[in-house]
C-alpha cells in the first residue's frame, strides 16, 4: 500500500461515531467477494487511500490482516479495517456497489473530497 504525499494534511476528524457506513449492497457484494476469493477467507475488508489517479488520490479495496491500530467497524455481519492514516480522509464517507452502464465497482461518497474527476474513481482533498 502507498503512502499518501507528505505534502498534504489530512483532514481533522468530525464528529465522534463510526468512522464510515456501506450500503446493504455493498455489505452484500462484501460477502459474495468473501466467499468466493480463497485469499480473502477469514480476513477483514481493508478500505484505504493512496495517492495517485487523476485527482491525486484514489481508493483502494482488499481482504487483509487486521493491523493492532486499524480502525475496526463491524456491520451487517462483516469486518471492515481502516488503517489510521486513511481514516482521516474517510471520515463519514458512505462506500454503496454500483452496476451500471459504465460498469461495476465499488463507489464511495466521501464529503472530504474537495473534488475529483470524470472517471470516479479518484479525488482530491
Amino acid at each position: 500500500m502507498s503512502t499518501l504525499p507528505p505534502s498534504l494534511t489530512p483532514l481533522a476528524s468530525g464528529t465522534p461515531g463510526p468512522l464510515l457506513s456501506l450500503t446493504e449492497a455493498a455489505v452484500e457484494k462484501v460477502k459474495h467477494f468473501a466467499t468466493t476469493m480463497p485469499d480473502s477467507q477469514g480476513k477483514p475488508l481493508r478500505i484505504f487511500i493512496q495517492g495517485g489517479g487523476c485527482s491525486g488520490f484514489q481508493y483502494g479495496f482488499t481482504f487483509d490482516e487486521k493491523r493492532a491500530d486499524d480502525h475496526v467497524i463491524e456491520t451487517g455481519g462483516i469486518e471492515v479495517v481502516v488503517d489510521p492514516q486513511s481514516a482521516n480522509y474517510l471520515k463519514d464517507a458512505r462506500v454503496d456497489y454500483v452496476e451500471d452502464f459504465r460498469g461495476a465497482g465499488f463507489s464511495v461518497e466521501n464529503p472530504n473530497a474537495t473534488g475529483g474527476c470524470g472517471c470516479g474513481k479518484s479525488f482530491n482533498a
